[in-house]
Parts: structure tokens; C-alpha cells; sequence
């Protein structure tokens, strides 16, 4: 197996009904038409609407799969199509997938002169691979500085990194993306190139090198600042670049050793940058205000804390993103008790109920949840917090405790806790998680499973489960209720889910079709007959396949049920009203329909 701990079922779990489905048809089509493994990297080339493949990317880890990305512009729920696909072919057929070498043992063959040879290759073929270079050889060879704690004094601030390619970056991003929408591109070409090049400022913050981060973020926003509005004419908005400056601005300020001067100067940037860019730049002027001398901040830290937290005034909008970023930088200083404090303080309940976890502080965490649990997903990352420190069976109580939450990641945390519980040998708990996650987000695999954990119990448990899917209104479920209602051989209830469901739905209509031919007929003709007709009648030539393809399910049902004579009717009748429809006749004549 390519990817460890991997099974369909994590396909399932991961994708939507639809993108299951959709990228199932994508691995029959044989779609993906080039798959790669390079160590722990595996790279696919998969067959869409666009003319260009589209490119998939899995990265591996130990524990199995750390991250899915695809180039598509898919931002609903859960995996791509194309990652399906891609999926389904590392599960079915891993024996196509081509080993490659990893870039380290690419670049292992080679000595020092060789290796400069690529690189001047390399820029001849791709003549912008020489910013990136540039911007790369002043990260590595300037030594970053070595992180200081926040009590100590602060010398005046000295960037040793040149900052001009990464305005240039910049600059060229802007211009791509006014090229790309004149040559008719319709996607954001912008936001995550723009956000790749804050990611080094972040970077090399959370190595401790605040000047240097402050310094990139200042080449950075000044030429989004002063190049944006040639993109503002195509409607891009800055609203998200906008919001990781402030939150990329706030750490590095807050890691950085800054002198009264610069931190005046800092913000004398950020009022130009508001007014001209139009932007909110809030957070980052109250963490340069506060710094980490804030009185109401150092009585926190050691342990004073009010109902106020951190605040004398109004408390802001941005209150969380600052304590969530200070709370970065405590762990990464390994300021533990400051960390707990500023939690508690903050009402930030799943950073403080985790760290208490990860400290080995199990019994204090428990007890702390018990009054200060508010959602799912506190308790969701606090008992898998707990199962890394082995405490499974005080997971399960708090995964349970968080299923009677308000929450958005029912499903997630009911799978975990099934699992979870099924390790334990608790089926009951097994069972009641399961079914909470089946109540979020029905599928037939957790129907099955349930029927598995239920055991003798099963009638009424499915009796309970079929109510569900029954009164079940939410988005992309069709296909399950489908799946259900077909396994029960339900087939009332899965016409009548199909019923008045658009053709955009078809292949599941289909199936439905298949199953209802012999139970009920009467309803497959008078649906595919009527659905044929729209497209007919319309004269849309190019759905004429399709109307065809309806054409074909109701001529199954009248010969099923003994009706030839009734088809042979309907067919001649339909001919003579369209049969100037030459692409319709045709169509007739090569699916076998005359």
C-alpha cells in the first residue's frame, strides 16, 4: 500500500457523496494519467474540463497521509473529484504508479560544479527562477538571529535580509494576474501567490527573527499597497491578504526587538498603508502599541487574572487573533504557565484545556472541561489530545461529553470516538457515536457499520436510522439516501427522493430506474418520457444524447411489463412529430431505438 494506515473508507470520510461518486467515474474514465511517488510526495496529472490537467498532490507522513491539495478551483466540502480519482488509484492499482528519485538524492548525484550547472540551466530555461533564487540565497545565507526572551533588553532592530525581491515578487504576481484575466482567466490568480510569499515572513518568524520578517512584511505590503489598484480594475479585493498581513504584521512585531523610533515608524507605514489601500490594519497597531509591557498584560502573565483578561477598554474584534498569536509565541518560547494563564484569561477554552493535556496535566484537564467545555470541537481536540498521552479511556469521556456540544464536527468526532471506542472494546459507546455521525452526514458504509456494531439490536436501531435519512434535508445526502433506500430495496422511498430531482442528477436517477423497472414501471416511463420530451421538445440539440439515454429506460420498462405494442406506439408517435430532427433520428439510429 502507498500511503500507510489508508483505506476507501478514508476516501469516504474525506469527500462529499457527490465527489465520491464523481471521482469514481473519474478512475473508470481513466483520468488520471500520470501518478508519481517521490519519497513521502505523490504527484498526479488528472484529465478535466480545463484544457491542462489538472495536478494533485499528496503528502505522506509515518502515520499515513498529511495533506491533499489539487490545482482545481473546488472549495466545497471535503476532497476534489480529482484527489478521489487519484486515490482510488493508489488503493486499486498501485502498480502503475512510477518511483521516482526525491530531489535529495537527485541533487546527491551531483558535485559541487554540476549543481551550478543545473541551477544556470535551469534559470536559462525559466528566467523568473532567478528571483526566487535570489530571495532563497539571502534567507540561507544570512544567519538568523538567535531568539531572545521578551524580558530582556531590546537592541535596535537590524535587517539582514534584502528585501527588494520579495516586492518584486510582488509586483510580477499583480501583473500575471492582470495578463491571465485579459487573456479570459476567471479565478483568483492572486491570494495564495501573494499568500506563499507572507508565509516567509511568518516563517522566519517563528524561527525567531523578527526584524527580518518585518522587514520582508514591509516590502511586501507596501507594493500590494501601491500596485493594487491595476488588479482593483478586474474586482479583486483585498479583504484575505489584508487579514494575513495583520495577522503576519502582529508576530513578527511581537517577536522582533523594536526600538521607540521604529516602532514609530512602523506605524506611521501602517496609517499610510490604511488610507491608501483602503485597509484595516487594527491589529497589528495594538500589537505594536502593547507590545509584551502591557500593563494589564504582565499582571496575566503572572497569574493576576480578571474578567477582562488583558483589556482595560472596549475589548476589539481582533481580541483572538492577538491572544492566539501571542499563545504561539509563549509555546514556542516554551513559556508554559504564561501560555496557561493568557488562555485562561482569554477565553481561549481549546488552547488551555490542550496545552494542560500535552504538559501531562491529564486529571487537571479532565476537571477543567468539565466546567469549561463549551463546543465540539473543544472536546474533539482535547481527546486527541489525551490519546497521545495514552489516557484513552478519559478520551472517550470527553469525546462523549462533546457530542451533547453545539459544534460543527459531529461526524468527525463521531468516527473518531466509534473508533475509538471500538479499540476500547465499548461497542455501546461504538454504536452511539456512530449513529451521531451518521445523524450529521448520512452514507451507506456507516449505515452498514452500524448494522455491524448493533448486532440483535439491529431492527430497531435501523427502524431509528431510516427515520433519519427520512426527515434529512442537508446539502449533497441524495446519494445516500439512494444507496440506503436500494440496499433496503426501499424502493418507494427512492423514487420518491428522485422523483422531482433535476437530469443535472441523472446517473443516480439511473439507478433508481434500474431498480424500479420490474416494481414499478408505470413511474419509470412517465419520468424518463417526460424528462425526454423537455429536452425534445426544446429542440436542444446538443442534450439530444441524453434525451435519448431517458428514451432508453422508459423502452426497458414497457418491455419489462409486457407493453411492446404501447413502445412501438410511443416510439412511432414521437417519430413522427420530430423527424425533421435529423441528430435526434440519427441518434435513434446508432443507439439501436428504430
Amino acid at each position: 500500500m502507498l500511503i500507510p494506515n489508508f483505506s476507501e473508507f478514508t476516501i469516504r470520510r474525506n469527500a462529499n457523496a457527490k465527489s465520491f461518486q464523481r471521482g469514481e467515474a473519474y478512475y473508470e474514465a481513466d483520468a488520471v494519467i500520470s501518478l508519481t511517488q517521490r519519497g513521502n510526495l505523490l504527484q498526479a496529472e488528472v484529465e478535466g474540463n480545463e484544457v491542462k490537467p489538472y495536478q494533485v498532490r499528496l503528502c505522506l507522513n509515518n502515520e499515513g497521509l498529511n495533506s491533499a491539495n489539487c490545482t482545481c478551483a473546488y472549495d466545497l466540502d471535503g476532497w476534489c473529484k480529482h484527489i478521489v480519482a487519484t486515490m482510488l488509484v493508489c488503493m486499486r492499482r498501485p502498480e502503475i504508479v512510477e518511483e521516482r528519485p526525491t530531489l535529495e538524492q537527485l541533487l546527491n548525484r551531483l558535485d559541487h560544479l554540476q549543481t551550478q550547472r543545473l541551477l544556470q540551466e535551469l534559470v536559462a530555461e525559466y528566467p523568473r527562477l532567478i528571483e526566487a533564487i535570489d530571495r532563497h540565497v539571502n534567507l540561507i545565507v544570512h544567519p538568523v538571529a538567535k531568539q531572545q526572551s521578551a524580558k530582556k533588553a531590546k537592541p535596535v532592530r537590524q535587517a539582514t535580509i534584502n528585501p527588494k525581491p520579495f516586492g518584486q515578487q510582488v509586483r510580477q504576481i499583480l501583473r500575471d494576474a492582470v495578463r491571465a484575466w485579459e487573456d479570459g482567466y476567471d479565478d483568483d490568480p492572486i491570494t495564495e501567490e501573494l499568500l506563499g510569499v507572507v508565509q516567509t515572513a511568518v516563517d522566519l518568524s517563528e524561527r525567531g527573527d523578527g526584524n527580518n520578517a518585518i522587514a520582508i512584511l514591509e516590502a511586501i505590503t507596501s507594493a500590494c499597497v501601491e500596485n493594487w489598484d491595476d488588479v482593483a480594475e478586474y474586482g479583486a479585493d483585498n479583504d484575505e491578504i489584508v487579514q494575513e498581513l495583520n495577522d503576519a504584521w502582529c508576530e513578527a512585531i511581537l517577536t522582533a526587538e523594536l526600538t521607540p523610533e521604529e516602532k514609530v515608524d512602523i506605524q506611521i507605514n501602517l496609517e499610510a498603508w490604511q488610507d491608501e489601500w483602503d485597509a484595516d490594519f487594527g491589529l497589528v497597531s495594538e500589537a505594536l502599541r502593547q507590545g509584551w509591557d502591557y500593563p494589564p498584560l504582565v499582571q496575566v502573565l503572572q497569574g493576576n487574572i480578571t474578567e477582562r483578561g488583558v483589556w482595560e477598554g472596549e475589548i476589539p474584534d481582533y481580541a483572538d487573533d492577538l491572544a492566539l498569536i501571542r499563545l504561539k509565541i509563549l509555546e514556542r518560547q516554551e513559556r508554559y504557565q504564561e501560555y496557561l494563564y493568557l488562555a485562561e484569561a482569554e477565553g481561549q477554552t481549546q488552547q488551555y484545556l490542550t496545552m494542560l493535556g500535552r504538559l501531562g496535566r491529564v486529571e487537571e484537564a479532565v476537571e477543567a472541561a468539565q466546567t469549561q467545555m463549551n463546543t465540539m470541537e473543544e472536546a474533539f481536540a482535547l481527546a486527541k489530545t489525551l490519546t497521545e498521552q495514552k489516557s484513552l479511556p478519559q478520551a472517550l469521556d470527553i469525546a462523549e461529553s462533546g457530542l451533547k456540544l453545539p459544534g460543527n464536527c459531529q461526524y468527525s468526532l463521531g468516527l473518531w470516538m466509534s473508533d475509538l471506542a471500538e479499540e476500547l472494546g465499548n461497542r455501546e459507546a461504538a454504536l452511539l457515536a456512530r449513529k451521531a455521525a451518521f445523524q450529521a452526514k448520512p452514507s451507506l458504509f456507516d449505515y452498514q457499520k452500524l448494522e455491524e456494531l448493533a448486532g440483535e439490536n439491529w431492527a430497531s436501531v435501523k427502524a431509528e436510522l431510516l427515520q433519519i435519512i427520512r426527515t434529512y434535508n442537508g446539502w449533497g445526502t441524495e446519494s445516500a439516501k439512494v444507496n440506503i433506500y436500494l440496499h433496503e430495496g426501499l424502493i418507494d422511498d427512492a423514487i420518491a427522493t428522485v422523483n422531482d430531482f433535476s437530469s443535472y442528477n441523472s446517473e443516480l436517477i439511473y439507478r433508481v430506474m434500474d431498480a424500479a423497472i420490474s416494481h414499478n414501471p408505470d413511474w419509470v416511463i412517465s419520468n424518463a418520457c417526460r424528462r425526454a420530451e423537455l429536452i425534445i421538445d426544446a429542440g436542444k440539440a446538443e442534450y439530444y444524447d441524453h434525451a435519448v439515454q431517458w428514451l432508453k429506460k422508459a423502452r426497458a420498462a414497457y418491455l419489462e411489463s409486457g407493453r411492446k405494442a404501447d413502445w412501438a406506439s410511443y416510439k412511432a408517435e414521437l417519430m413522427e412529430i420530430h423527424g425533421r430532427k435529423r441528430k435526434l433520428m440519427g441518434l435513434f439510429k446508432e443507439k439501436g431505438m428504430e
